[in-house]
């Protein structure tokens, strides 16, 4: 086991599953690109990146894609599916009820196109690593985790043990302070999994992740934690209360949070719950300013 641990005095608040996201639309269904601020490919740029795809996006229901380099996918779709999703449109429905969207945000980047990087030269979004694409390493045998503490976003590779998914052997790929990222937004066509994090020299990328809530909300440069001495002893008496009952025998020690709408999260991570595929797991407490648990009906989106 080769758990990667923050330093002393570093908070850490979340660890999730995290690809570079994939086309849903049809035109762009199961393609990714890597593009600079004039919409050339870059791939090829990207310093110690071996081969992966080449892909040609789909146009007017026709199905074309190929594949070049080592470990190259075909890109294959039906053109009967081409015709009804040409416009972007969602067949289906989100993956998890109301969290996707039928409507893309932006066509040219959705619909028309799918850029994972958007990087002009010598910025930050082109020093991450290649294997968060899905193209160029195979998911059934290893994952890319993004880890989330209060100094800085690691990105770290591990091998995938199916029948083992509580073994951990992590490689840090990839860092970068939380003063480098400028704001994080979700984006929900069609699946609701997406996120676009956007560094302060202007590059972005788009992400993938099963367990997107936590991960954004901790990357969320607005995000302020909160000294548990600084709470009103009602607040800490339901801190005290969560953690009695939390069920879970090696919770971590818990951090604070205060939302924008004013709402307070006590969260702890479980440490003997890290999974290989989805990351680290937590308990967590909603409460309002007087230390009254904040009921489900009451929550707002960033509560969650």
């Amino acid at each position: 086991m080769n758990i990667w641990q923050p330093e002393p005095g570093e908070t850490l608040l979340a660890r999730g599953d995290v690809t570079f996201a994939t086309g849903e639309a049809m035109r762009v269904k199961g393609m990714r690109w890597f593009r600079d601020t004039e919409r050339k490919d870059i791939q090829n740029e990207l310093p110690g990146w071996p081969e992966g795809p080449v892909y040609t996006n789909r146009s007017d229901g026709s199905s074309v894609a190929r594949t070049v380099g080592k470990g190259g996918l075909m890109a294959v779709g039906g053109i009967f599916m081409a015709v009804l999703s040409a416009a972007g449109g969602n067949l289906s429905g989100g993956a998890f009820g109301d969290s996707g969207s039928d409507t893309p945000d932006d066509r040219a980047d959705e619909v028309d196109d799918f850029p994972v990087m958007w990087a002009a030269p010598g910025t930050l979004a082109r020093t991450l690593p290649w294997q968060l694409d899905p193209g160029r390493t195979d998911d059934k045998h290893y994952r890319t985790h993004a880890i989330v503490t209060d100094r800085r976003l690691v990105i770290v590779g591990l091998p995938y043990y199916k029948k083992d998914s509580s073994r951990i052997e992590d490689e840090v790929l990839w860092e970068t302070p939380r003063s480098n990222i400028s704001k994080v937004d979700p984006r929900d066509f069609k699946d609701g999994r997406d996120f676009q994090l956007t560094f302060i020299d202007g590059s972005w990328c788009r992400m993938r992740s099963i367990s997107r809530a936590k991960v954004i909300r901790h990357l969320d440069p607005s995000l302020e934690l909160i000294p548990v001495e600084s709470l009103s002893q009602a607040q800490k008496d339901a801190v005290a209360q969560f953690l009695a009952t939390a069920r879970a025998p090696d919770l971590a020690e818990p951090f604070i949070t205060r939302r924008p709408c004013g709402h307070y999260r006590a969260e702890a991570l479980v440490p003997s719950e890290l999974d290989a595929f989805f990351g680290a797991n937590f308990r967590d407490l909603k409460m309002n300013a007087d230390g009254s648990k904040v009921e489900y009906t009451d929550y707002h989106p960033e509560d969650l």
